[in-house]
């Protein structure tokens, strides 16, 4: 039975928001579960919107983070396709969008997650043009690139980050002809630097993926509502019948910020500020997910993690400390990735700039190896590509922040165990 004497809400009905839900009732929390989600989906999960639902090798049901039944079974007041407009720190409440209903809360989360970029360009308005961040934006582009390979179609793809090359490998594998425009000199620039980057481009080069690196995306020009064809700063035009706009996203700070909630300066994410509780600077609020910028112990530095794992352990995490528990959120920044025949798993925060070298272990031409990002012999980050359950070794190495031999860390045959330990 539920105990209305004490009221937690959760905004936003992402993993983050589920799994806090979920933690909450877990760990014997009897008070009111309010879990506020702005689509009218059942909150699921983001990986397969590029990955497995996308190419058609899952189904849609497999992306819920619970049967729908879950929700009532557990005492959870779920309320599917509500906006929440308003906080009010000093009466402790949320207003509902859409009829002004008014809840108060005990304890607030704010997992509000990110929204996609957008490209500020003439043409953006043409039917065409794509973004890929909620369930209906992957069941519409599964369509589109189901038509592109029937039709022998063309698709551009505006960035070459996870959800570009993703989205790439997809089309590739329906029969689209893609383009990828992107202004750095490698894919992945900004998260794996310059000597891994090169790695997917011949990957993806070899499955017929054209790359347009050092230019931006001008204009989309269509004729009648449709696309013909996009052009970039440089001078060149490329012949598309869709774009998809895959330049990054932005944290949903909006309400918190309205709140008076103290935000992040954009060279740490520019999230909503949480300390090492995910407590924001009102003590009765918290933020997980993609919107939370906390301060992480390893790297000294505040991060915006918007990957997967983040909302899995973050919104669980949040839900503890809104009971009181001791905790501190230091998780080790994880994603993984599939593209065609390869996969990996990245482990830590190296970007271009933090790190001296990048360590290989194992056959990189066969992409068979494990690269690590090191700085002062202390391994940063590690990835491995088509090799398996490494990952809690990888992790042990940079939470150790111990010195390693380099030669013995590009060694398969020294054990990455004996390293970490």
């Amino acid at each position: 039975m539920v105990d209305a004497d004490q009221t937690f809400v959760i905004v936003g009905g992402g993993l983050a928001g589920a799994k806090a839900a979920e933690t909450l009732r877990a760990e014997g929390f009897t008070g009111r579960v309010i879990l506020i989600c702005d689509e009218r989906d059942h909150p699921y999960e983001r990986p397969p919107l590029s990955k497995g639902y996308l190419l058609g090798k899952e189904e849609r049901d497999s992306v819920f983070v619970h049967e729908p039944a879950w929700y009532a079974r557990n005492d959870i007041e779920l309320h599917l396709g509500q906006t929440v407009d308003a906080v009010d720190r000093t009466a402790k409440t949320v207003r509902f969008g859409e009829d002004g209903t008014v809840v108060r809360y005990d304890k607030l989360l704010l997992a509000t997650g990110a929204e996609p970029r957008r490209l500020d360009i003439p043409g953006t308005d043409l039917a065409g043009v794509h973004h890929l961040r909620r369930l209906s934006h992957a069941e519409r582009l599964k369509g589109v690139l189901a038509a592109l390979g029937r039709d022998n179609g063309h698709i551009v793809i505006a960035g070459a980050g996870w959800i570009g090359l993703e989205v790439a490998a997809a089309a590739r594998e329906y029969g689209a002809e893609v383009t990828v425009v992107e202004p750095e000199p490698t894919p992945l620039y900004g998260a794996l630097g310059p000597e891994l980057g090169n790695l997917f481009a011949e990957l993806h080069r070899e499955h017929g993926v054209r790359f347009h690196f050092g230019a931006r995306l001008t204009e989309i020009v269509g004729q009648d509502g449709v696309v013909l064809a996009a052009r970039t700063d440089d001078g060149e035009e490329h012949p598309a019948h869709d774009v998809l706009a895959a330049v990054g996203a932005a944290p949903r700070i909006a309400l918190a910020e309205a709140a008076g909630l103290e935000i992040a300066e954009r060279a740490h994410g520019g999230g909503v500020m949480v300390d090492e509780r995910l407590r924001t600077s009102d003590p009765d609020i918290y933020a997980a997910g993609d919107v939370a910028s906390f301060h992480h112990a390893l790297f000294d530095t505040r991060l915006r993690v918007e990957h997967w794992a983040n909302a899995l352990n973050g919104g669980p995490a949040a839900a503890r400390a809104m009971l009181g528990r001791d905790l501190t959120y230091d998780r080790v920044p994880y994603f993984f990735s599939d593209q065609y025949d390869m996969g990996m798993e990245y482990s830590g925060w190296a970007p271009p700039g933090t790190y001296d070298e990048v360590v290989i272990r194992g056959d990189a031409g066969k992409r068979e190896f494990i690269a690590f990002w090191v700085k002062e012999n202390r391994v940063l980050a590690g990835m491995n590509v088509n090799v398996w359950d490494v990952t809690e070794p990888i992790q042990q190495l940079i939470r150790n922040k111990a010195p390693v031999d380099t030669e013995a860390l590009a060694n398969p045959h020294v054990p990455l165990d004996s390293l970490a330990s």
